[in-house]
């Protein structure tokens, strides 16, 4: 068995990512059938002709440029003895790497294009020595619930960018993002569009000006990490608290 690897970052959220990928499928002159399809995470796909395999596996991984996708080809021709090893090794080798750096080219300008028309959402876990500063919904289906502040993405807005301008207009004060937490898969309602195709993306931020005041939310509280679990959170935040946590513990 012979095996090749590639990653690339593509300007675009997990779901775009997988999406386009999807869409475009494989770079080879016949198809290969799904054996595993886990959506925005990991697809893999397969050709089993006689003794020749190839076996095609994506992942997907947010990042805090966009999504790294990490690509492995594996191939057989099924050829006994020298000649096997000489076509595996050389003539397949070299059409593999041609057929690939074709595709991901295309792939991740068609990805970032894509990503212009999806609506994204940005949020800062804001620390402030061991506490986390949190938001209480004030209104709509959510109110009263709990969650991180930030907001949608303006057109040809950068996220960081973005996240900074909703802290200032929400909270009154300005933040320097950190590190990068996590990225989750919304619906419709949070992210507008399709359920499922936008994404929320969190930062940690640490205050640089300011002190907030709850602007556009009903409360604010800054808590520990193991006071995070008590809050009725919305289900967007709630898959970042383990990152969260583990930021404060760290402090």
């Amino acid at each position: 068995m012979h095996r090749l690897r590639f990653t690339t970052i593509v300007a675009a959220p997990l779901t775009v990512a997988f999406d386009v990928a999807r869409a475009l499928g494989r770079p080879w002159p016949v198809p290969l059938q799904e054996v595993e399809s886990l959506r925005p995470v990991r697809d893999v796909y397969t050709l089993v002709r006689g003794r020749r395999t190839l076996t095609h596996t994506r992942r997907y991984t947010a990042t805090a440029e966009g999504t790294r996708v990490d690509e492995q080809v594996d191939w057989d021709t099924g050829l006994p003895g020298p000649l096997g090893a000489l076509v595996d090794r050389t003539i397949l080798r070299r059409r593999v790497l041609r057929a690939m750096h074709r595709h991901l080219d295309g792939y991740a300008a068609a990805a970032a294009q894509q990503a212009l028309d999806v609506v994204q959402v940005v949020g800062a876990a804001i620390v402030r020595g061991d506490l986390v500063l949190v938001a209480q919904r004030g209104s709509g289906p959510l109110a009263g619930r709990w969650e991180f502040p930030g907001g949608k993405v303006e057109p040809g807005e950068e996220h960081l960018a973005a996240l900074v301008r909703e802290c200032a207009e929400e909270l009154g004060i300005t933040v320097a993002p950190q590190v990068f937490l996590g990225e989750v898969v919304l619906d419709g309602v949070v992210g507008g569009g399709l359920p499922g195709a936008s994404t929320l993306r969190v930062w940690s931020a640490r205050l640089a000006r300011g002190e907030p005041v709850a602007h556009e939310h009903r409360d604010l509280r800054w808590v520990g990490a193991a006071d995070l679990d008590a809050l009725d959170w919305i289900a967007a935040d709630r898959p970042l608290l383990p990152a969260v946590r583990e930021l404060l513990t760290r402090s």
